[in-house]
């Protein structure tokens, strides 16, 4: 390898600094020079071969430079070449600017010319110009009498005449306008307004259709033609133009429409005492419209007029505002709430109206929305029922008074040919509920679904304040036991009336409709709370009867027989008698309740101790009397029709054998046997028939009691038996005697 030179460096860093890629090029290449000689001469073997390869780089060096040499050669052949088409088309380029240069000279000579005959140019136009006006004059001439014919015309109604005439005008005036190129001429300026009056008055015409169609209707057909002659020569021009599009068949259109609106919509909305005359007249009056519309006016008008389908859709709109009107009214009553839903959800779709067999396909109904909206008939729906609930709860209060009032009378209550009390509340009341329900389904289920709600709810308020007014009713009678007169036959009436009641409530349901949730339940409750009420209340007056004669029982002159339960039996029996006047099976309720009074009156008494048997012979007597009270009273319900099974009485002839008892030790068995047959006894009941009977020592007593708790507690009463001994109160045992001796032996 050879040293380079320092001039050949400074060479080499001047092509590296010039050309960065060529330095790049050659540190590759002399890297993979140096990387092929290395792989080469790396064996010794192969330094033998050196010659060898220095002679084949020679020989490749000779070859790369001569196709070097002949590459280089024809890229200076092609470099000449291009130099030489360049001095051609530079020479080229040097004739042509000079032949422009000769052109715009002769341009411009010529422009100068062209000033000097521009007036020339202008007079030949003027001439031009006077010489079409000149042909036109004699049509000129004639313009003023030809305007004041079109408008005498206008005026006659002769539209398709003026329409001609000022169609000739107004070609006249282009033909004028076209060859001067300029204003308009003044005397072409009224045409504007003129075509202007000719279109209000086709308009007026059309307006007038519904009667000229019966009157005149060879002027409709002239006036819509015109209208769309009009229209044809409006689609003439591509683009707008003074005065154009002139749109007669909108305007014809719009004139339709607002004579319709006008004729039925425009007066202010009725009262609402007018409300149902209203809709009345509008009931019989659209269907005729829509059928003048159809028979005569349509064969007037084109067919792409739509002429039943613009009345149909055009009604229907003015309606649906005429209606909005309506509602923006305060004073809407319950009745205008009905006339209106039921008109616009029933009348108006239906076959009298808009739904008639007589109405084509022409009128294209099925694209007209609701009258009223779904939230705007939901909204009446809510104001219809919180009005008729504020009804109904007068009339019922009402209903209520007037039976209050009856209430103090000095007769009985009415009596129906079956027997029974009877007066009008029940079917009052009924008939409040039943035809509000009812009527409403000619409106909706949904109306119907609210309105049964909303009468249960009532009907819930009314038994309440039915309850208070019996409350009201019974607080008199105690302040004044003559006052009312007639306290008891009101109170069995009542108890018809919740018999009539509560068989008719079901009847209140409409068909087809789910049960109200909760309402039936809610209303039978009510029910019963009135039943319970009533019978609570006879029962009081029985007891206030009976409760100065159980004073004496039972007592000495009970056990010896002197006083007998004869005037407990006649005055039940007296007061009992009123039950036929009520209904079964009420009846037998108060019967069966009446006699459970008593019998728990009378186990009152006895376990009050105001008698202590004082030897056997005392409780012998008691126990017979127990037995011969236990079947008087039987005796006594079973002639008022109360079957044996229904009472309570069996409990003293029970009873009877816890005093016929001679040995006390047996009291224990007694005692268990007494409260398997009646559950409800309890230990103090227990206590205070012991302390009747007068022999039961406290280790006795005490015995007897754990023999009561010693036995497993008895099965509940069998379905349909009452407690009895649980409502029978036991007096509190006596304090012990405070002794004044201190506590000791003798003590």
């Amino acid at each position: 390898m050879g040293v380079d030179t320092e001039e050949e460096q400074e060479s080499g860093v001047a092509q590296d600094s010039e050309w960065p890629e060529l330095e790049k090029a050659e540190r590759l290449a002399r890297g993979a020079a140096l990387k092929w000689a290395s792989g080469i001469f790396y064996s010794p073997k192969q330094l033998t071969r050196l010659d060898q390869y220095r002679s084949r780089e020679a020989q490749r060096m000779c070859s790369i430079e001569s196709r070097i040499k002949s590459t280089v050669q024809s890229y200076l052949e092609s470099v000449q070449t291009g130099l030489e088409q360049l001095g051609l088309a530079l020479k080229e380029v040097q004739e042509a600017r000079e032949a422009l240069s000769e052109a715009e000279g002769a341009l411009r000579s010529q422009v100068e010319a062209t000033h000097t005959l521009e007036p020339l140019r202008e007079l030949a136009d003027q001439h031009g110009q006077l010489q079409a006006v000149t042909l036109l004059l004699p049509r000129l001439l004639t313009v003023p009498e030809a305007v004041t014919r079109t408008q005498a015309l206008i005026k006659g109604n002769c539209f398709l005449e003026a329409y001609e005439v000022l169609r000739e005008l107004e070609q006249l005036r282009d033909e004028v306008l076209d060859p001067l190129g300029g204003p308009e001429l003044p005397l072409f300026e009224g045409l504007t307004a003129l075509g202007e009056e000719l279109g209000l008055a086709v308009g007026k015409a059309v307006g007038s259709a519904r009667q000229l169609a019966r009157d005149n209707p060879a002027l409709l057909v002239a006036a819509v033609r015109v209208a769309e002659f009009e229209e044809e020569r409006d689609a003439q021009f591509l683009s707008p133009s003074p005065g154009r599009p002139r749109a007669w068949r909108q305007q014809c259109l719009k004139a339709l429409q607002r004579a319709l609106e006008k004729a039925y919509f425009e007066v202010p909305a009725p009262s609402p005492p007018a409300l149902a005359g209203h809709l009345a007249t509008l009931q019989e009056a659209l269907p005729a419209e829509l059928a003048l519309a159809e028979s005569l006016v349509a064969p007037c008008c084109p067919k792409d007029y739509g002429v039943v389908k613009l009345w149909a859709h055009t009604l229907h709109q003015g309606l649906c505002q005429h209606l909005r009107q309506l509602l923006d009214r305060e004073d809407l009553g319950l009745q205008d709430i009905f006339t209106l839903l039921h008109w616009t959800l029933h009348i108006y779709p239906g076959p009298e109206m808009m739904g008639h067999d007589d109405l084509g396909p022409e009128a294209d109904i099925s694209k007209l929305e609701p009258l009223l909206s779904p939230e705007t008939v939901e909204q009446l729906e809510r104001m219809y029922t919180e009005k008729l609930k504020i009804n109904i709860a007068e009339w019922l209060q009402k209903a209520l008074d007037e039976e209050v009032a009856e209430w103090f009378r000095e007769q009985e209550p009415d009596i129906d040919p079956e027997g029974f009390y009877h007066s009008s509340l029940t079917a009052v009341v009924l008939q409040i509920l039943d035809e509000n329900i009812r009527v409403t389904a000619m409106i909706s289920s949904s109306l119907q679904e609210r309105i049964h709600a909303m009468a249960l709810r009532e009907l819930g308020t009314f038994l309440r304040s039915l309850i208070e007014a019996l409350e009201r009713f019974s607080q008199e009678h105690l302040k004044d036991a003559s006052r009312p007169p007639h306290y008891v036959p009101y109170l069995l009436a009542c108890l018809n009336h919740y018999a009539a009641l509560s068989s008719s409530v079901s009847l209140l349901q409409p068909a087809g409709l789910p049960p109200a949730a909760g309402g039936s339940a809610t209303i039978q409750a009510a029910l019963g709370d009135v039943k319970r009420k009533i019978c609570r209340l006879i029962l009081d007056a029985l007891l206030q009867q009976l409760q100065p004669l159980f004073v004496a029982l039972p007592s000495r002159r009970w056990l010896s027989g002197l006083v007998q339960l004869d005037s407990v039996c006649e005055r039940t029996a007296g007061f009992c008698a009123g039950f036929s006047r009520v209904r079964s099976p009420l009846a037998q309720v108060l019967l069966a309740e009446s006699e459970r009074a008593v019998v728990l009156e009378y186990l009152g008494g006895l376990l009050q101790g105001r008698l202590v048997c004082r030897g056997p012979a005392e409780r012998l007597q008691a126990s017979e009397r127990l037995l011969q009270d236990s079947a008087q009273l039987r005796e006594l319900f079973l002639g008022l029709g109360l079957e044996e099974g229904a009472q309570s009485g069996a409990v003293l002839a029970a009873l009877r054998e816890l005093f016929r008892l001679r040995d006390a030790a047996l009291l224990g068995l007694e005692v268990t046997s007494f409260s398997r047959q009646f559950p409800d006894v309890s230990e103090e009941h227990i206590g205070a028939l012991l302390d009747v009977r007068g022999d039961v020592s406290r280790e006795q007593r005490q015995a007897v009691l754990e023999a009561m708790r010693a036995h497993p507690p008895p099965a509940p009463p069998p379905a349909g038996r009452r407690p009895l001994f649980s409502l029978v109160p036991v007096p509190a045992p006596a304090p012990p005697l405070a002794f004044c001796f201190p506590s000791g032996a003798c003590a």
